[in-house]
């Protein structure tokens, strides 16, 4: 059997733009996907702390250090420039790797800096 397990977050990043016109997806700072463990292209599940809205896309990478957190197309509707938002990826594991995987948990600042990284048991500052 696979498991649906979660393996990266990028937790309460702030929304940076919102581009209706753009064919769809989001974009998220190069350093914080490699912090995350997320890739370009992956599905992502993205939770908005300020209306509830919970939408999935795929993920586009953005300029390095610029702390860009944009969505793209329709989930622009979703949406709201300011917004806290939550994302999250999902991978399939076998129970063996499910039971020690660690995700990854990036921790940012209001200017979607990374301030530390956790993992289930651990935790340590970046930088």
């Amino acid at each position: 059997m696979l498991y649906n397990m979660f393996h990266g977050k990028i937790h309460r990043a702030t929304v940076t733009e919102a581009n209706l016109e753009y064919m769809g997806s989001i974009t998220i700072d190069s350093e914080l996907l490699e912090l995350s463990g997320i890739l370009p292209g992956e599905r992502v599940q993205i939770v908005d702390n300020n209306n509830g809205n919970r939408l999935e896309t795929y993920v586009i990478a953005g300029e390095r250090g610029s702390g860009v957190i944009c969505l793209n197309g329709a989930a622009a509707r979703k949406v709201v420039v300011g917004d806290t938002v939550i994302i999250i990826a999902y991978a399939m594991m076998d129970e063996k790797e499910a039971k020690g995987y660690e995700p990854k948990v990036v921790m940012v600042d209001a200017h979607n800096r990374p301030v530390n990284v956790r993992g289930t048991e651990k935790e340590r500052e970046i930088g």
